[in-house]
């Protein structure tokens, strides 16, 4: 396969933490130019040219895909620039700030022909994928409950983008995407949500606690996140008929690539805190074992679009999965803002 030459649109936290890494460790790639205005971002990455006019970027017929990890807001009207200039696009989540958007600029990438994606790379969670094992080889049995938490200590509210009231901020739309996605991909889609959104610090200009059940024939899937957690060890709890899992602690691959670290060294989306699974005899005996988490790679996303570019694979999200997600979103701020349990059409 030829090497992809990618344009990273943005340099933020995520651009500079997450993709920029990602792309220049994910084999077939290359992070041919960089999108900002920050000096740093030429330091960082030698190999990548840095550009602050996205027009001409867009317009280099050298670049055959863009990755926008821009404010939320934007992404959009960005990702219609890059299709129309036929470039295939991947958008950090959210993909957009409602499904009108979204269902726009995927009509606009199969006009274009052009792959359009989303950066689901929670879905290469150690975790997760622990548990989506577990899932699959009906270790529980049926599932009669699902808990996934994504809690922090943030006591205060800073002056970013994120925390703000513009289109598409607080803490539903920065990590309900990923809970949304990992229940979707395990359960597939509900019949109804209900939601709870709300803004809890002084000073909170949107929410920063959520937590949304969504609603099985016979499972419900709870989606939870707080910003005023001191205590935000848990991440999976998973109840069936069988038995129980836990599981304690965020993924590892974040904090490594905040430290600096490539990925692919070794020990990579490894995780030494493992879960636990209590299983239950027909006698009514509990046995309670230790789970060895199964390793993550978020260049996985990245190897996903690659391979979808060459006609070789599916992307890393569907267009099918990319607008459920964006409509589940739509649909939990509805049923919390009126205080009702909504059903999908």
């Amino acid at each position: 396969m030829n090497e992809l030459h990618l344009a990273l649109i943005g340099y933020g936290y995520v651009g500079r933490v997450f993709h920029a890494p990602l792309i220049e460790t994910t084999e077939g790639l290359h992070l041919h130019t960089i999108v900002s205005r920050q000096a740093d971002a030429g330091a960082l990455h030698p190999q990548a040219r840095v550009e602050a006019d996205r027009t001409r970027v867009l317009a280099d017929p050298a670049i055959d895909a863009v990755v926008i990890a821009t404010p939320n807001d934007t992404h959009a009207a960005i990702a219609l620039e890059a299709l129309a200039a036929g470039k295939h696009v991947l958008v950090d989540k959210p993909f957009t700030v409602d499904l009108a958007q979204a269902r726009t600029v995927m009509s606009a990438a199969v006009d274009a022909g052009r792959i359009c994606s989303v950066f689901q790379n929670r879905r290469w969670d150690a975790d997760f994928l622990t548990v989506q094992q577990l899932l699959r080889d009906e270790v529980l049995g049926e599932i009669a409950e699902f808990h996934s938490h994504f809690d922090r200590h943030r006591p205060q509210v800073r002056d970013r983008w994120r925390e703000s009231d513009a289109p598409g901020a607080g803490l539903w739309f920065d990590l309900g995407p990923h809970l949304l996605d990992q229940a979707l991909q395990l359960f597939g889609r509900p019949q109804a949500v209900g939601a709870d959104l709300l803004p809890q610090r002084e000073g909170a200009r949107s929410d920063d606690y959520f937590h949304v059940v969504l609603h099985y024939p016979r499972m419900r899937a709870h989606l939870h996140a707080g910003t005023l957690v001191a205590d935000a060890a848990r991440r999976f709890a998973v109840h069936g008929v069988r038995g129980s899992f836990i599981k304690d602690g965020l993924d590892t691959q974040e904090a490594m690539l905040r430290e600096g670290l490539r990925p692919g060294i070794p020990g990579w989306g490894a995780d030494a805190r493992d879960g636990w699974l209590t299983l239950a005899d027909d006698d009514g005996t509990l046995r309670r074992e230790r789970i060895a988490t199964v390793p993550g790679d978020y260049r996985r996303c990245y190897a996903a679009f690659r391979d979808a570019i060459h006609g070789t694979g599916a992307p890393p999200a569907s267009t099918a999965q990319a607008l459920e997600v964006m409509a589940l979103l739509e649909l939990a701020a509805e049923a919390s803002a009126r205080g009702q349990v909504l059903t999908l059409d």
